[in-house]
C-alpha cells in the first residue's frame, strides 16, 4: 500500500511540474499581470524562434515561426501593459502623498509666517537690557526661558517646513520621472501593437502566397533562390555581356519585363549599384522623387523602408515611383518568407507606369544575361560608370 501512495505522490507530482512548465511555454495566451511568468514566456518564445530557425525549411517550420513570433509580440505588449499599470499606480499614490505635502506645507508656512509676525510685534531685547529691565534675578531668568523657548519652536518650525519643502520636490520629481517613464511606454506599445498587427499579415500573406500548400511554398523558395543566386552571380561579374555603345544620362536602355519571368514573380525593376563588385546604397546616389512607398505591411504604413534618397542621379525608371522593396535589413526580409533565403537586399525593387528603363548617369552600355540552376535565362543591363569605378545593373528587362 506504502508503495502505491508513493507512485501516486510521485505521478503527482510530476504531472503537477509538467503542467507548470506548458503554462509557461510559447504557446496559447501569454500570462497578464504577473511580471515573472511573462518575462519567461517571451524567453520561452525567443528560445523556441532560435530552436525553429534550425529546422528545415518547410511551411509548416515557417508557420511554426511566425506563431512563435506574434505570440512573443503578445507577450511583450502585455509585459507593457503591466509596466503600465504599475506606474499608473506609482503615480496615484504619489499624487495622494504631494496632495497632503502641499497642504502641511501651506499649514506650516502659515504657522511659520504668524511666528514672524509675532516675533516682530515682540522684538527680543538684548540679554543685557533685559538684565537691567528685570525686577529679579528670577523673572530674569524666566524671561530668557521664555525667548529660549520661543527661539528653539521657530527652529523647530523653520526644520520642518524645510523637510516639507525637500520632500514635496522629490516626490513632484519622482512623479514626473514616473509620468514620462509612462509616456514612453504608452508610445512603446502602439508600437508593439503595430508589430503585432503586422506579424499577423505576415502569416495571412503566406498562407495566401502558397495556398497553405507546401509543394506552393516550396516552388517560392525555389525561385527565390534561384534569383538570389543569378543576382549575386550577376554582380560578381559572371554573366554573359556584350557591349553595345556609350550612353548618355536620361537615355532609355531598356523596357521592364511586363509580368512574370525569369526569377521575377511580376513586373519590376531591380536596380544595383556596384562598386568593385560589392553592392551599395542606391539612395546615396539618385535624387529625390515622386514616390509611393509600398515597402512595408501597406503602402504607405509606418513600417515601411527607408525611402531616403540623397545624390544627384537620375531615377532608373520614370516618376512617380512606386516602391516595393529597400536596400539592406529590409521589412520583407524581417517579416516573410524570403528572410529565409536572404537576410540583405542588395537593390530596391521599384516599378513605374511606364515600362522604359532609363541610364541614370553617362557610361558605357552592356548588355547581358545568365543562366543558373534553376534554368532560366535572367536578362539585365549595366553600365559602367565613366567617372568612377561604380556599375548600375537593371534586372528584369528586356532589351529593343
Amino acid at each position: 500500500m506504502r508503495q502505491l501512495t508513493s507512485l501516486f505522490i510521485f505521478l503527482l507530482l510530476v504531472f503537477s511540474s509538467a503542467n507548470f512548465t506548458l503554462a509557461l511555454e510559447c504557446e496559447g495566451d501569454p500570462p497578464k499581470n504577473e511580471p515573472e511568468k511573462i518575462q519567461e514566456y517571451i524567453k520561452n518564445c525567443n528560445q523556441k524562434i532560435d530552436a525553429l530557425r534550425g529546422e528545415q525549411q518547410t511551411l509548416k517550420a515557417t508557420i511554426a515561426i511566425l506563431n512563435s513570433k506574434i505570440n512573443l509580440a503578445q507577450a511583450q505588449i502585455a509585459n507593457t501593459i503591466a509596466k503600465i499599470q504599475s506606474l499608473e499606480k506609482d503615480i496615484a499614490t504619489l499624487s495622494t502623498v504631494i496632495t497632503d505635502l502641499d497642504l502641511n506645507l501651506k499649514q506650516l508656512t502659515a504657522v511659520y509666517q504668524a511666528r514672524i509676525q509675532q516675533s516682530y510685534k515682540k522684538r527680543t531685547p538684548d540679554s543685557l537690557i533685559l538684565f537691567f529691565s528685570s525686577d529679579s534675578f528670577s523673572k530674569f531668568l524666566t524671561r530668557l526661558r521664555y525667548i529660549n523657548v520661543a527661539k528653539a519652536k521657530d527652529k523647530l518650525v523653520i526644520n520642518e517646513l524645510s523637510a516639507s519643502r525637500n520632500s514635496f520636490d522629490l516626490q513632484k520629481k519622482e512623479k514626473h520621472q514616473k509620468q514620462e517613464e509612462m509616456a514612453k511606454l504608452q508610445r512603446q506599445l502602439v508600437s508593439q501593437k503595430n508589430d503585432l498587427a503586422t506579424k499577423q499579415q505576415s502569416k495571412q500573406s503566406l498562407l495566401v502566397a502558397t495556398q497553405n500548400n507546401e509543394k506552393k511554398y516550396q516552388e517560392l523558395l525555389s525561385q527565390a533562390k534561384a534569383e538570389l543566386e543569378a543576382i549575386e552571380a550577376v554582380i560578381a561579374g559572371k554573366g554573359s555581356e556584350t557591349q553595345i555603345r556609350q550612353v548618355k544620362q536620361g537615355e532609355v536602355i531598356a523596357k521592364v519585363i511586363e509580368g512574370p519571368s525569369c526569377n521575377s514573380s511580376g513586373s519590376h525593376l531591380h536596380f544595383i549599384v556596384s562598386q568593385k563588385s560589392l553592392s551599395q546604397n542606391p539612395f546615396n546616389y539618385l535624387k529625390s522623387v515622386d514616390h509611393v512607398n509600398c515597402s512595408g505591411s501597406a503602402c504607405g504604413s509606418s513600417d515601411s523602408d527607408p525611402f531616403n534618397p540623397s545624390g544627384s542621379w537620375e531615377w532608373p525608371i520614370r516618376p512617380p515611383i512606386s516602391f516595393y522593396q529597400g536596400y539592406g535589413r529590409t521589412w520583407a526580409v524581417a517579416n516573410t518568407w524570403v528572410g529565409n533565403i536572404y537576410d540583405f537586399h542588395n537593390g530596391i525593387d521599384i516599378e513605374s507606369a511606364s515600362d522604359e528603363v532609363i541610364a541614370v548617369t553617362d557610361g558605357n552600355l552592356y548588355r547581358g544575361s545568365y543562366t543558373g540552376s534553376g534554368g532560366c535565362t535572367l536578362k539585365y543591363v549595366r553600365i559602367d560608370h565613366q567617372d568612377s569605378d561604380l556599375d548600375t545593373f537593371y534586372l528584369h528587362v528586356n532589351y529593343f
